[in-house]
């Protein structure tokens, strides 16, 4: 079993310590401070457990508010906005020393047939004759800010394999190139292994609902990066920006499996203000276009990085 995966199931274990209150543990992302992407997956399962288990999510907006403090628990309060004959709408807020860090909407929806069509899935290599994070971090260990980075990446994606089609930002810096990324991902793992294996969260959410919270965990991962390559930076592991996630927001259009290779295309339409948007759609491997993903981040270049490149 790998321990990495057992790990962020575990996270996603919340405790209820009300009907409406949850109480998730945290800990240290590579940056000094929670990881967006975890709090935006717990958040998702305290809504999720206060919904029918027939209404899957369907769509979520999300705020970061304030910086996560990594050393202490995350209070998630759910609200009970509508309960409808085919939608359910909630609204959760993190609270840490007494502060909001972080505040979602989320609808869910009963399974009802309808109109169908889709965007074709981009073009994309199979992903098992991509590198591997193990084989493509430490190549590039001169970039970064100190030889322990590579380490830490590694730690913090343990539970994920993240497969870059095209090399990251912190392997071109200097090199202006298009604003686009595609990068395939699944759990470290087979899910319902781990989940027979005793792992946290499996008595308190269903399957579906844990493999939309995953997909929601990764999401945060990399979708900044094209801003990144469109001004040759390379991004926080290198130093040469600063910056966070200000707002969050997915659309999940088909059923997936986070254990299965799924492609996640990025792009980014525009950077300006110390802001830059990155848009996202994530395809199952025979496909099928199961997500839709938009986030807005602060990307502020240090003083005396100059416009560039490091």
């Amino acid at each position: 079993m790998n321990d990495a995966l057992r790990s962020l199931l575990d996270l996603l274990a919340l405790e209820r310590i009300e009907q409406d209150i949850f109480r998730g543990e945290s800990r240290a992302s590579v940056v000094p401070r929670v990881f967006g992407g975890q709090v935006a997956a717990q958040a998702l399962v305290a809504a999720g457990r206060t919904v029918p288990e027939d209404r899957p999510p369907h769509s979520l907006h999300a705020y970061f508010l304030r910086p996560g403090d990594p050393g202490a628990p995350i209070v998630y309060t759910v609200d009970r906005i509508r309960d409808g004959r085919s939608f359910t709408t909630r609204r959760v807020v993190a609270v840490q020393h007494g502060q909001p860090i972080f505040h979602l909407s989320a609808s869910f929806q009963t399974h009802e047939e309808g109109l169908e069509h889709q965007e074709p899935m981009p073009p994309a290599p199979d992903p098992l004759t991509l590198p591997s994070p193990a084989e493509i971090l430490p190549r590039h260990a001169g970039r970064y800010l100190t030889p322990a980075v590579a380490d830490r990446l590694l730690e913090a994606r343990a539970a994920i394999d993240l497969r870059y089609v095209d090399e990251p930002p912190y392997a071109t810096v200097g090199e202006a190139r298009e604003p686009r990324s595609q990068v395939w991902f699944r759990t470290n793992g087979d899910l319902d292994k781990t989940l027979a294996d005793g792992a946290g969260c499996g008595d308190t959410v269903t399957r579906p609902l844990l493999d939309i919270c995953l997909v929601t965990y990764v999401s945060d991962m990399t979708l900044l990066d094209s801003i990144l390559l469109a001004h040759g930076r390379g991004g926080w592991a290198v130093g040469d920006v600063v910056g966070a996630s200000l707002d969050h927001a997915m659309w999940f259009h088909r059923p997936l499996r986070a254990d299965d290779w799924l492609l996640y295309d990025q792009e980014s339409p525009t950077a300006q203000s110390g802001r830059g948007l990155g848009k996202g759609r994530i395809f199952t491997a025979d496909g099928r276009l199961a997500v839709s993903v938009i986030q807005e981040g602060v990307i502020r270049v240090p003083r005396g990085r100059g416009e560039s490149g490091a």
